[in-house]
């Protein structure tokens, strides 16, 4: 079966949750080719087993070299991995009397966070999870259906999300932008949300390279937690760092996949790029809230 038909099937049980992402009417998968909603707007699966529910062309900076990298950093680099288990564990507490649990990612990139959870929410807590991955950047969800099955990968503009009101029993947000308003809509009455942020040490090593001002070398994550706290109750946060040593090929991945690349020159890169070895350090906030 190819992965067209495949995406096609899996979503059918679950096209209950999808609205159109234009009149909002409710959808339904047709033929396996299509979902179609009762106004007829179309959407067709792609033969890489995603489909595109943005209403009109978005492009963005991030290249889907820069996906492959973060999806072999956080896959085989095990980067991310503490942040995963950390995060299962939280799913698995809240969520202790459920059997079965719906979890969409909002701004999956490529993919590989959502799958590294659900992977252990699954395994070590034996719960049956539907995940969803959404992102406006099509290079990053053609990355996630190429290298994960039985997830629904979506295009989807996170302001205008193609799913119907309390859908969802958790949502993460991870290291991405948020849309609080959707993030409500979407929530359970006794849903979660996970946020994840930047700490002052996140890949200080590398923040210390490209910038001379100090206030640009550390990070400060206030407003963004103020925000959180504005429009969620905060029920729990916890504090997460750790450091990875990494070898020169997956140096040269990190600085691939990290957008603070951008702001570096050709000759700090080069500095960083050069080492054999480095000691990263990830410094991350995770911020839990429930609905007022």
């Amino acid at each position: 079966m190819n992965k067209r038909l495949k995406s096609a099937e899996y979503i059918s049980n679950f096209e209950s949750i999808f609205k159109c992402p234009i009149c909002h009417s409710t959808m339904m998968v047709f033929e396996f080719k299509s979902l179609i909603c009762s106004n007829n707007h179309t959407f067709d699966f792609t033969k890489q087993g995603y489909i595109n529910l943005t209403t009109h062309q978005v492009k963005t900076k991030y290249s889907k070299d820069l996906f492959e990298a973060r999806r072999k950093l956080i896959i085989e680099d095990g980067f991310f991995k503490p942040l995963s288990q950390a995060i299962a564990e939280i799913i698995n507490k809240h969520t202790i009397k459920k059997g079965a649990i719906s979890l969409i990612d909002m701004g999956c990139g490529e993919g590989s966070h959502l799958s590294s959870i659900c992977d252990i929410v699954s395994s070590e807590y034996n719960k049956t999870i539907k995940g969803v991955g959404i992102d406006l950047s099509k290079e990053g969800i053609l990355v996630a259906a190429k290298n994960y099955t039985n997830k629904i990968w979506a295009v989807a503009d996170l302001a205008n999300t193609p799913f119907k009101d309390k859908q969802f029993d958790v949502i993460l947000n991870i290291l991405s932008p948020s849309n609080y308003a959707e993030f409500n809509r979407l929530t359970k009455a006794d849903g979660l949300v996970v946020k994840v942020v930047p700490q002052c040490g996140y890949l200080k090593e590398f923040r210390e390279v490209i910038f001379d001002e100090p206030k640009k070398q550390s990070y400060t994550n206030v407003n963004t937690v103020e925000r959180f706290n504005m429009n969620f109750k905060l029920v729990d946060s916890s504090r997460l760092c750790y450091a990875v040593t990494l070898n020169n090929p997956s140096i040269q991945t990190l600085v691939q996949m990290t957008p603070l690349s951008w702001a570096a020159t050709e000759s700090q890169a080069k500095l960083f790029l050069e080492a054999n070895s480095a000691q990263i350090t990830v410094d991350l906030e995770i911020l839990i809230g429930k609905k007022y």
